[in-house]
């Protein structure tokens, strides 16, 4: 038992963090607000009217004159009513792109987990890597080369800043346990060749994995 205990030991600690776990009652109560009647310049309800967060008012169905469609098929912009048109189908699909993208102006901006605002390496990771990037990113800090590392925490949409952090590096690396799913994303979206480092076997990276990777880079 003892090298499955040591091997599942060492697995743990470069692929895993601890967390608290929040006390549900300290959790601030998200408060969910219904539309009840019609306002002062509305003669008839629209539920897809939407406000400046692109979002649709909620009212109850079979509220008093608040009724309305419900149901998986598309609905018209602005009335509601079911609607076939390409046009609209075009019209409310990129208007649910805005609002996903307009999340960004309310979730906190990019901050470097380690390391100087700009530099030779940013590690960009998401997910469970963190722990093998910031002890890697650490000990190679600790020997004076200008590596950092940058955390994700939202990545649909990313941070408005993070486009200003990659610019200020020469070069970006992004571990992923998988066959490259984030780093097709950075690459579509700020035209930054980055690089990445995959591990698809089943088993987390590790830092010395990652630390002789980034000597590589710094050698090249």
């Amino acid at each position: 038992m003892t090298p499955v205990i040591f091997l599942s030991g060492g697995y743990m600690a470069n692929g895993a963090e601890p967390w608290k776990f929040p006390n549900a009652e300290q959790l601030p109560p998200i408060p969910v607000k219904f539309k009840t009647q019609l306002g002062d310049q509305e003669e008839k309800f629209q539920p897809y009217l939407r406000d400046e967060k692109l979002a649709r008012p909620w009212a109850v169905p079979g509220t008093a004159a608040l009724e309305h469609r419900i149901g998986g098929l598309e609905k018209q912009n602005i009335t509601g009513n079911i609607s076939y048109e390409p046009e609209n189908h075009q019209l409310m699909v990129k208007i649910r792109q805005q609002k996903v993208d307009k999340i960004a102006d309310y979730i906190p901006e990019q901050k470097l987990d380690s390391g100087a605002d700009k530099g030779k390496i940013l590690v960009l990771g998401w997910g469970s890597t963190y722990g093998a990037i910031k002890s890697a990113c650490a000990e190679l800090q600790a020997k004076g080369h200008a590596i950092s590392h940058a955390h994700l925490r939202y990545v649909r949409p990313f941070p408005k800043n993070l486009g200003d952090i990659i610019k200020n590096f020469d070069t970006v690396l992004i571990p992923e346990i998988n066959n490259g799913q984030l780093i097709k994303i950075i690459r579509d979206v700020y035209f930054v060749d980055a690089k990445g480092y995959n591990k698809i076997m089943g088993v987390p990276i590790t830092k010395t994995e990652l630390v002789i990777k980034l000597e590589e880079m710094l050698n090249a």
